[in-house]
């Protein structure tokens, strides 16, 4: 199963559209009543534990202030629209449905690129106390 691509060496994203769904694992794979696309696994995620889960807008037009976070990854699902995403010195488009994951200390922001506002899930897992976040 194809789970993401690398646009540099320490960013992944993961589009919905290439994953295939399957049982999900408390289900008769036979005759599953609910089916489930991995977006990540805990070989994925550093130890930590969850700081944020929030659901997040960016309005037509708008981009998020470029940050990282000192003790924090950060992973971003797009719920709605398009934007394009900086990490460092990469750059990639992502639509509905996809997802990327901001590592500790990797610089990031976020344009909505599309004519609506985007929507998307932002959770943090912090790997230390805080997971502190300084504006670049």
């Amino acid at each position: 199963v194809k789970r993401g691509e690398s646009i540099g060496i320490d960013v992944k994203i993961v589009r919905f559209n290439s994953l295939n769904f399957i049982p999900a694992s408390h289900e008769d794979p036979k005759d599953p009543g609910a089916l489930k696309k991995i977006l990540l696994t805990r070989d994925d995620i550093p130890e930590g534990r969850i700081q944020m889960i929030n659901w997040a807008k960016i309005p037509k037009g708008k981009t998020f202030e470029p940050h990282y976070h000192e003790s924090m990854i950060e992973v971003f699902i797009i719920m709605s629209g398009k934007v394009k995403v900086k990490i460092d010195d990469e750059e990639a488009s992502l639509k509905k449905g996809d997802m990327v994951i901001a590592l500790e200390k990797q610089v990031h922001t976020m344009t909505n690129i599309s004519n609506e506002d985007v929507d998307y899930i932002a959770m943090g897992i912090t790997t230390a106390e805080g997971g502190k976040t300084v504006n670049v």
